[in-house]
């Protein structure tokens, strides 16, 4: 693909640095571009452009957003970049919120992003008595080992996450057949509760769950999870004790996402209501910024599920 492009001067594969001269359009305030817009800032012809933002969309690089007829930076991208992206104002609220979990419950809390065929952590919180995670932010997960994976497989759209397993087999085959098998209860029980479990999987020692939410930013789901020692939480108590507060979780970390402006490389959050989901309704609480939302508790929400027509 793009045979021409590989004809570099020296030793620059010039594909590569096109790509990258595509990437970089998407620099400052102005996150959404259309090829016509990327050709006249790279200088590149419009039909090289085309090609070169389709693959980058097929990587994860960059999302289309239909309704623009624009592209914007996407999952994957974010995902190499988490070292650029501390401090910034919609991450510590969404850090916050972690923490907020963590110090009722005596795990490790984790907000990630997929990249392929892993989950990298964006924020993390542990509790001071946590024991057996280690998970930081950049810390990558296989999806197909974890329950923040088995979640998110779960909501993607029945024909996207059979086309992600049939991909899946062909470079990872070993993950797809931990997989296969269980993400058709998986798809089930997420419709029906909101989470998922995954007992044993990642190690004999952790149980996990894992609540996923739909990004409006990046076009795809991230993922709430929470990882602890399968001998003080069995399945039982991960049912009972932690999925509601995981939910609740979800639905504030859900509100962020759908209130702020711009996307978790923006330093400012502006003062607006956030909508959070109960049910199935969409609620709007009080305005809200990051000093008051240091000491509110997100409301209580049934279950988080997938939206407008996603599933």
């Amino acid at each position: 693909m793009l045979a021409g492009d590989l004809a570099g001067e020296g030793d620059v594969i010039q594909v590569v640095s096109r790509a990258f001269d595509v990437l970089r359009c998407f620099e400052g305030h102005e996150a959404r571009l259309g090829n016509l817009e990327i050709s006249n800032r790279c200088g590149l012809p419009r039909s090289t452009v085309s090609r070169l933002t389709h693959t980058l969309t097929r990587m994860g690089q960059l999302v289309y957003l239909p309704r623009d007829q624009k592209y914007r930076i996407g999952p994957s991208a974010v995902a190499m970049s988490t070292s650029m992206m501390k401090g910034l104002q919609l991450r510590n609220l969404i850090r916050l919120r972690l923490q907020d979990v963590a110090d009722r419950l005596p795990g490790t809390v984790g907000f990630v992003i997929p990249d392929r065929f892993h989950l990298v952590y964006l924020e993390y919180a542990r509790a001071a008595n946590a024991l057996g995670l280690y998970e930081t932010t950049g810390s990558r997960i296989a999806i197909a080992s974890t329950a923040a994976g088995h979640a998110y497989t779960a909501a993607l759209a029945p024909e996207v996450g059979d086309a992600f397993l049939a991909e899946m087999e062909r470079e990872v085959s070993d993950g797809a057949k931990l997989l296969r098998p269980r993400i058709e209860d998986n798809r089930r029980f997420l419709r029906e509760h909101g989470y998922v479990v995954a007992c044993g999987l990642w190690s004999p020692h952790i149980n996990g769950l894992a609540v996923p939410l739909w990004s409006p930013q990046y076009q795809t789901f991230v993922v709430v999870t929470i990882g602890l020692l399968a001998a003080m939480f069995d399945e039982n108590r991960l049912h009972r004790e932690v999925a509601p507060q995981m939910i609740q979780l979800g639905a504030a970390i859900a509100g962020l996402l759908e209130g702020a402006e711009g996307d978790l490389f923006n330093s400012r959050l502006e003062r607006k209501s956030l909508a959070v989901r109960t049910g199935d309704k969409i609620v709007k609480t009080e305005e809200t910024n990051d000093l008051e939302a240091r000491t509110r508790r997100p409301r209580s929400a049934r279950s988080v599920r997938a939206r407008d027509g996603r599933r």
